[in-house]
């Protein structure tokens, strides 16, 4: 089970931070926010992290 952890503004962003949380071993994913049919580069996109582990997301975020 997932939970929607952040919202970033486009999918560059969205992967810097799916890129910085699976470096500290926290899976992630991120998809496009509404439709996935009609997501481009420049749609807000949800990051998600598995449900119980947001502690370990807010600990990488107090890291940086």
């Amino acid at each position: 089970m997932w939970i929607e952890y952040l919202t970033a503004k486009n999918l560059q962003v969205a992967e810097m931070w799916k890129n910085t949380f699976e470096a500290e071993g926290l899976a992630t994913k991120i998809l496009p926010f509404g439709d996935i049919t009609s997501w481009g580069e420049r749609v807000e996109f949800k990051i998600y992290v598995p449900k119980g582990r947001e502690h370990v997301a807010d600990e990488i975020l107090r890291k940086l």
